[in-house]
């Protein structure tokens, strides 16, 4: 069974934080990089952070030095802290695999998604 539930989106004011979280079934989460990607009314998914199984983290430049991204393998989960929130940061949040984390290759759009987690970063 495969599975991601994201959870923690919120409405947030700009310079705000918050902190995501996914728990990811163990056919995603032990085999692959996680990453978190977000989607934007009007735009199509991005990747903006991801993290091998081994913890090596990579973030898109938009989001360098912001977020975070943290795993934790006992657990199954993956969280995404952002700090300094932007409007711009304003989308729905997805957590899903990474296959290749130097060229930032995930799912195609007709693969499984999980339902997301909103974000809305607004004064």
């Amino acid at each position: 069974q495969v599975y991601v539930v994201e959870s923690g989106g919120d409405l947030v004011q700009p310079g705000g934080s918050l902190r995501l979280s996914c728990v990811a079934s163990g056919s995603i989460f032990s085999i692959y990089g996680m990453g978190w990607y977000r989607q934007a009314a009007g735009k199509q998914r991005e990747l903006v952070a991801s993290i091998s199984r081994d913890g090596m983290a990579d973030y898109a430049a938009a989001v360098r030095g912001r977020f975070t991204i943290a795993r934790d393998n006992a657990k199954n989960t993956v969280y995404l802290q952002m700090n300094n929130l932007k409007p711009e940061d304003t989308a729905v949040y997805y957590c899903n695999a990474v296959y290749n984390i130097a060229l930032g290759v995930g799912p195609r759009e007709s693969d499984y998604w999980g339902q997301g987690t909103q974000v809305t970063v607004s004064s």
